[in-house]
């Protein structure tokens, strides 16, 4: 009993692609990242800031509260 040849694999997709694809994702890695100042998480370099989003927001909340109270104390 012999056994079946096995036919040659053909790849699906095109090595040239492939490689593409890898660049692609070694670029994305080396993105500029900062830390945030209040907690140390990471941003993307070139904000004004150097705050993350959580911390920008509770930024943003602050001020509104601040507005709010401000006219109850005159």
């Amino acid at each position: 009993m012999r056994r079946k040849m096995q036919p040659k694999e053909v790849p699906v997709v095109p090595a040239e692609l492939l490689e593409q694809a890898k660049r692609t994702l070694s670029t994305d890695k080396l993105k500029k990242t900062e830390k945030c100042n209040v907690c140390g998480a990471e941003i993307v370099a070139g904000q004004a800031e150097s705050l993350c989003w959580v911390c920008r927001r509770l930024k943003i909340s602050a001020w509104r509260d601040i507005e709010q109270q401000m006219p109850a104390q005159e």
